[in-house]
């Protein structure tokens, strides 16, 4: 089982999961086809598959995550409502073949800068529906109930109550003497 999937809390779902693009796997296929007869090529390919297994990166209703590493693990958590900005690098090349790096900005000094990865415009949307739905006010429904309740409330008696003319204040003059 993987980490994110280990360390949700109760109610929290993933939203998006971050995959690699199929060039790095790619490149590390050709590293080992084209330099597998050296020992090079091999060691390019393990390095790179270790990388790509061991990275994982995905947008819950609550956090963003990334995690590197498989012996020495390190985890970079944000929560969804304190998360700033969220930019989008990606070069026309990135563009062509479908990948881009995606760096989340957090309150104080949090900046998460994730891997290249497949579709990062669907990363990114993901994490901007996290940051919505965790910015809109939840009530009880008990809590929900009252307030239509106080919302639809009457006067016991359906009457409508006139309200009297405001009286007109009579103007005292300076020495206490009136004017008529």
């Amino acid at each position: 089982m993987r980490y994110i999937d280990e360390s949700l809390a109760p109610g929290e779902t993933i939203l998006q999961r971050g995959q690699w693009p199929w060039i790095f796997w790619f490149g590390a296929w050709a590293a080992l086809i084209l330099l597998g007869i050296v020992i090079v090529g091999i060691i390019i390919f393990a390095r790179a598959a270790i990388i790509m297994k061991t990275t994982d990166f995905a947008v819950t209703n609550r956090r963003v995550i990334l995690k590197r590493g498989w012996l020495n693990r390190r985890t970079q958590e944000l929560a969804v409502e304190s998360v700033e900005g969220v930019s989008l690098d990606q070069s026309i090349i990135q563009r062509l073949f479908g990948y881009g790096r995606v760096v989340v900005t957090g309150t104080g000094d949090a900046v998460i800068v994730f891997p290249p990865m497949a579709d990062p415009v669907a990363f990114r949307r993901a994490i901007e529906a996290a940051r919505a739905d965790a910015s809109e006010v939840r009530l009880a429904s008990q809590d929900r109930e009252a307030i239509e309740r106080a919302a639809n409330d009457r006067p016991a008696n359906d009457e409508i109550v006139e309200e009297e003319p405001p009286r007109k204040r009579r103007r005292r003059s300076f020495i206490g003497l009136r004017s008529r």
